[in-house]
């Protein structure tokens, strides 16, 4: 009984090396109780068949949108879905299928003509035996693992600016529609988790073609995908971290680190050393503020300054100190011992002086976080001794 669990709805999914079936055949394969047969330009019908016949549910995303003729268009948009439909007839097993169109189906190009023959060809497939067909009408995907230089432009430009090569736009402010390929993934899951959930067996979920569109969408000009694109590869040097509160931005940050080349991952923060030891700036944002770390040598004190309106938290990671405040209009001396293996967080408020002195036997690894990024024209920092 446990197997049969394991295994209890098979999923086919057509296109599965494209850039939105390899997202979603790598979440399918997580799921206990489904298994994933793979279907793309490599297999033979022979294979297609094979799996049609113990298939529960079909995504079917193989197409062809960027032909060398235009009758490819025909073969690899309607041709193979009817082949896939008249051959489920022909063995009496009307199951689901799920159907990644195109809003140029709603043209009258020849892709949007051919998108629009094959949702036809789905719709007489549901007619014939009540059969749940579900199509959603994709637009501008974008996320990890999409091809570069072919027909997405974030692709395109995530990858020439993320190995500094240069990138082409005839119109920044042209406006363009965009979906994150995990929006797209997650409403495709929804449809088969909740046939999987709903039913015993192929045909009896409540049949008929159903248009579902994917959300959130998101409106962007060319001009400030660009922008955003080139200040995270400028971040490494700025240290700005990008705006997380938009969606957009988010699912963008995440999309181009992907396709940053291996060897380009790491990369050196500016140290500034002195005899006390060292520091280095991490990240830091207007809204969140900085942080840095610093090491600090045995027996040197760091500090010794107040801020009016400026907050700051100390964490110490490694080695023992002690942390100081003084209020600057008291004489006495608060003394806070902290050691690495604590992780203990000292919040340091305004009006009091503080520092922080390494007592330990080694270096003083300290992390710091500061409410405001600093500014050498406004620095708000005071230097007064907390020792009096």
């Amino acid at each position: 009984m446990a197997d049969k669990e394991l295994t209890l709805m098979n999923v086919l999914v057509t296109g599965s090396k494209g850039f939105v079936g390899s997202n979603l055949v790598v979440w399918l394969q997580k799921l206990e109780g489904y298994h994933v047969f793979e279907y793309d330009k490599d297999n033979s019908t022979q294979e297609l068949f094979q799996a049609l016949d113990v298939a529960d549910y079909v995504v079917h995303l193989a197409g062809v949108n960027r032909p060398q003729t235009v009758d490819e268009f025909k073969t690899g948009n309607v041709d193979l879905t009817a082949q896939i439909c008249n051959y489920l007839v022909e063995i009496g097993r009307p199951i689901p299928i799920l159907l990644s169109s195109s809003i140029q189906a709603e043209l009258d190009n020849p892709y949007g003509v051919s998108k629009r023959q094959a949702e036809e060809v789905l719709a007489d497939y549901a007619r014939r035996d009540g059969t749940r067909v579900v199509i959603f009408r994709l637009t501008n995907v974008f996320g990890k693992w999409c091809r570069p230089n072919y027909n997405s432009v974030v692709a395109t430009f995530c990858h020439n600016i993320a190995n500094d090569l240069p990138i082409t736009i005839s119109d920044p402010n042209r406006e363009i529609d965009f979906i994150h390929v995990d929006d797209v993934i997650r409403c495709f899951m929804e449809e088969v988790q909740g046939y999987g959930s709903q039913v015993q067996g192929p045909g009896s979920q409540r049949g008929g073609v159903i248009y579902r569109e994917v959300g959130p969408s998101y409106r962007v000009s060319l001009g400030r995908l660009a922008d955003l694109l080139r200040s995270f590869r400028s971040s490494r040097q700025s240290l700005l971290v990008p705006d997380f509160s938009d969606p957009f931005t988010h699912k963008l940050y995440g999309t181009f680190l992907a396709y940053l080349t291996p060897d380009d991952f790491a990369y050196d923060l500016t140290r500034r050393t002195d005899p006390r030891g060292s520091l280095a700036e991490f990240v830091k944002s207007p809204p969140f503020g900085q942080i840095f770390v610093s090491r600090t040598k045995p027996g040197i004190t760091r500090g010794n300054h107040y801020h009016h309106s400026k907050t700051e938290k100390f964490l110490v990671l490694e080695g023992e100190a002690i942390i100081r405040f003084r209020h600057i209009k008291s004489n006495e001396v608060i003394e806070y011992p902290v050691k690495g293996e604590d992780y203990r967080v000292l919040d340091i408020p305004t009006g009091y002086t503080h520092s922080i002195e390494n007592v330990g036997e080694g270096e003083l690894i300290t992390l710091f976080w500061a409410s405001e990024i600093f500014d050498p024209e406004r620095p708000d920092t005071a230097w007064e001794e907390v020792l009096v």
